[in-house]
């Protein structure tokens, strides 16, 4: 199990609030500053950072959702952030019951909320 992982990104504040109103619809808020840096808990730990790094390699990374209105709130949050959309909300051929929507945050990396559909995949 991951206990935490941070993402590199070209401006801290920028990207600090670009998270806070991102993932808010998921359960997580700042909660930690440290120098360059920026952490965010889900209610559980402060799992998710981010730090200023030079150069940026775009990422993907996803997160964990608790249904599909989440994920749809967290696009919805995402593009009203400035993200540029990179999949709208809806099922995905992944895996059975892949519900998961796509976003480019302001450095280019690909975040995802994803729900996992455990009725929908026991159906098909």
């Amino acid at each position: 199990m991951i206990a935490h992982t941070s993402l590199p990104v070209s401006n801290v504040a920028r990207s600090k609030e670009f998270y806070a109103r991102v993932l808010a619809p998921l359960g997580y808020h700042n909660n930690m500053q440290f120098e360059d840096a920026a952490g965010f808990n889900d209610g559980k730990n402060t799992d998710f950072w981010i730090g200023k790094k030079s150069p940026i390699v775009p990422l993907h990374l996803a997160f964990e959702a608790s249904s599909a209105e989440q994920v749809q709130n967290f696009h919805r949050a995402a593009l009203a952030a400035g993200a540029r959309d990179n999949g709208a909300p809806g099922y995905r051929d992944y895996w059975p019951g892949y519900y998961a929507a796509f976003a480019l945050d302001p450095d280019g990396h690909n975040i995802e909320a994803v729900w996992y559909d455990y009725a929908r995949a026991r159906r098909e």
